[in-house]
């Protein structure tokens, strides 16, 4: 599966992207009977059709789950992100995971071989060592996994292709792979965006507005007409109904944050998309806001070209810029709905050398049953390893809970289904799931009442929650959910379409159509709220490192235990009004969860984030960085070596290296060389070799041949998994000769 480069223009004007580098696959696909038959959780097969054979010429992506220690991972994942911990805070790079908890080498090289003799090509082990990938025509896919492949259609899926019979590993794999993604196209996600048809205020709206200028009602129907507080930017976006940013970032506590000085500078945020989206639109409201704008890089994930721009990556893009307007970089990930698109979506910013995220946001999700009807055990179990990859190195990921409330499966018109069902991603232990609320403010923007969403019965709408099917109740929730099931949300935020957020948006079908031609237009849905969120942990990681601390990282165990201590209520703000109940809408039943109450619940989670609180409490629980320190062996022939020495030397565990920045006579430019990244378990120091490439050492003796003095500054460094330095010495210098 290959990620592209789309080479999207940043805010510089320079191409903000990398080339087209390899992606990993994300997760493996059920061996049971065809999913295309079942089509989703309250799909029946009658609404789904078989129009013939698939033609064997076409070519299907393919990710492998290998054989791996999922649960030796998880469980380190938890133990360094659980404050009290004495690991808390040691995370390790992706490299050193990988070797530690994927796949052994003998397995990696068992498979690569077989599956090139059997046709593949674009095979490789992804950097996470948790899947194979590999690209096949449908012809030696059939032949490989033992079913023939067909071309269905369904009302919500379209036309996509899947297996007509089970699937059977082959025999000389099943030994080192678990299951395969990717035999069936259909779309599994969706995304957590709900808007109005128009600019309009939604005509289900009937409260006058003087009953809602300081209160939020306490009926089932969150939305309300008039916007509360006071609204600041462009007179075309105030002009709407929508809250603007100053609204929410106060609303929120933002603005200390970001008065002193905090806006993302130094901070990497991921975006997991399945639509596009115009820079222009971007410019545009940060332009009416007065907002910075970071560098956009775009991603395509099996893609070949950009996704039209839709209304979700709008929404999501010009939130985070709201919450983080200088942001070292965004990168979007923009994939097809499809099971093997999207999980390779979620894993693909790990894997993307250079561009590590400190927090990754996913707008999108898939009922758990129909999750798991798609990609099996197996397939559930290795997206597992992956998301727990991602916290045990330190990054924080976020998913919305939807927009369904605790009624998470649709029909194939994309209606709520009766019955409880939660969202995953959203319902991993290892994501914070962000699920929605609506608020009325003051005059000062602060927040005077809250409920959770739901705008039902007129519009089948509300934020998502409810307990998990698929995954135990995680050791942070002991004490706060009943149930030995994993419960969400974590934490709630706006997201109510009524009066919703105010974006700037010309994408076609989303938010300009012939009945509306204005691109100011009001969104809202548990998909806002989750970069909103993301955008704040960023400025929380950014505090964090000012004062020589480590990144959140995984935030749901510092959220549960500040939760519960005396800081809590400069924390967190209790959400205890509303249910997010959509059965009477539905089928005229309540389908009896889930309501606000004091505490943790499942319509609400722990209740809303005051981001200016959550940094000073972190600042007190998150460990400290530890001190690093550098000296320069005697070197008398480091040219002829082709590499430099460093001793460096940590108080305490570290990720350490040092890199050199080489001077040629009085040259401005200086050549930069790094080493590779070490971890020291118990600190102390080591010898360390940053390598001369064959260019450098070209320069370099040509240099020296012309009696030209070459000096090579010395670093010591301590980074993050991510490869961000968080903490580094003064330079040494050193005269280098042949």
């Amino acid at each position: 599966m290959a990620r592209k480069s789309w080479g999207l223009r940043s805010a510089s004007g320079r191409a903000g992207c990398l080339a087209a580098v390899a992606c990993s696959a994300t997760a493996a696909l059920s061996l049971s009977a065809p999913p295309a038959l079942a089509a989703g959780a309250g799909q029946t097969s009658a609404r789904v059709a078989r129009l013939g054979a698939a033609s064997a010429s076409a070519t299907v992506s393919l990710a492998l789950p290998l054989k791996a220690d999922e649960s030796g991972l998880e469980r380190f994942a938890g133990v360094v992100s659980t404050p009290g911990s004495p690991e808390y805070g040691q995370y390790e790079s992706i490299a050193a995971l990988s070797k530690r908890f994927g796949a052994s080498a003998a397995d990696r090289t068992r498979v690569l071989g077989y599956l090139k003799r059997s046709g593949a090509t674009g095979v490789k082990i992804d950097v996470t060592g948790l899947f194979a990938d590999a690209t096949m025509k449908v012809a030696a896919a059939q032949r490989l996994f033992g079913t023939a492949l067909g071309d269905f259609h369904s009302a919500r899926a379209g036309r996509f292709m899947a297996p007509d019979s089970s699937v059977e590993i082959p025999a000389e794999l099943r030994s080192a792979v678990t299951g395969v993604l990717g035999l069936d196209t259909q779309p599994l996600f969706g995304t957590g965006q709900t808007q109005p048809t128009t600019n309009a205020a939604w005509p289900h709206v009937a409260a006058a507005p003087a009953e809602r200028a300081g209160t939020v009602s306490t009926d089932d129907e969150s939305g309300y007409l008039q916007r509360t507080g006071t609204a600041a930017g462009c007179p075309a976006a105030v002009a709407q109904t929508g809250f603007t940013p100053n609204q929410y970032l106060t609303a929120y506590n933002f603005t200390p944050l970001q008065t002193s000085g905090l806006e993302g500078q130094g901070e990497r945020v991921a975006l997991i998309e399945i639509d596009g989206f115009r820079y222009s639109d971007l410019r545009s409201f940060a332009k009416c806001f007065g907002l910075a704008t970071p560098a956009i890089n775009g991603y395509g994930v099996g893609l070949k070209k950009p996704l039209p721009p839709g209304g979700e990556s709008t929404l999501d893009l010009e939130v985070l810029d709201a919450a983080a307007p200088k942001l070292k970089a965004v990168d979007v990930y923009e994939s097809r709905p499809s099971a093997v698109d999207v999980l390779h979506s979620l894993t693909a910013p790990l894997t993307n050398t250079g561009s590590k995220p400190d927090v990754i946001s996913a707008s999108l999700g898939s009922c758990e049953p129909a999750t798991l009807e798609t990609i099996g055990n197996s397939g559930l179990k290795a997206v597992e390893g992956s998301l727990a990859l991602a916290a045990a190195s330190g990054i924080s990921v976020l998913a919305s809970s939807g927009d369904d409330g605790s009624s998470a499966c649709l029909t194939p018109d994309g209606k709520p289904l009766p019955g409880l069902a939660v969202s995953y991603p959203a319902s991993s232990p290892f994501v914070t799931a962000v699920g929605g609320t609506n608020i009325a403010l003051n005059p000062a923007n602060q927040i005077a009442s809250q409920e959770v969403w739901n705008d039902s019965p007129l519009v089948v709408a509300a934020g998502g929650g409810g307990i998990s099917t698929l995954f135990d109740r995680p050791s942070y929730q002991k004490g706060f959910v009943v149930p030995n099931h994993r419960s969400v949300p974590d934490v709630s935020m706006l997201a109510d379409v009524a009066p919703g957020y105010e974006i700037y948006c010309t994408a076609k079908g989303d938010c300009l159509s012939g009945g509306n031609t204005n691109p100011w237009t009001q969104v809202g849905g548990t998909s806002a709220a989750s970069p909103l969120l993301a955008g704040g942990l960023a400025l929380v990681d950014q505090a964090l490192r000012r004062s020589g601390r480590q990144d959140v990282g995984l935030a749901n165990p510092l959220l549960y235990q500040v939760a519960q201590s005396p800081a809590a209520a400069n924390v967190i703000s209790d959400v205890v009004s509303n249910d997010n109940d959509l059965g009477a809408s539905i089928d005229g039943k309540p389908s009896g969860c889930c309501t606000a109450v004091p505490g943790y619940d499942d319509a609400s989670g722990l209740g809303s984030i005051n981001l200016a609180g959550l940094a000073l409490v972190a600042g007190t629980l998150v460990p400290k960085v530890v001190h690093v320190g550098v000296s320069v062996p005697t070197q008398r022939h480091a040219v002829t070596a082709e590499h430099v020495l460093a001793r460096v030397s940590c108080s305490g565990r570290c990720l350490m290296g040092a890199y050199a920045h080489i001077q040629i006579g009085r040259s401005r430019k200086l050549i930069t060389r790094e080493s590779t990244i070490y971890l020291l378990r118990n600190g102390g120091r080591k010898t360390i070799k940053i390598p001369l490439d064959s260019k450098t050492l070209g320069k370099l003796h040509a240099a020296l041949a012309r009696r030209e003095r070459v000096t090579a500054i010395v670093y010591g460094a301590i980074l993050d998994p991510s490869g961000n330095i968080e903490a580094q010495t003064s330079g040494l210098r050193l005269k280098l000769s042949s």
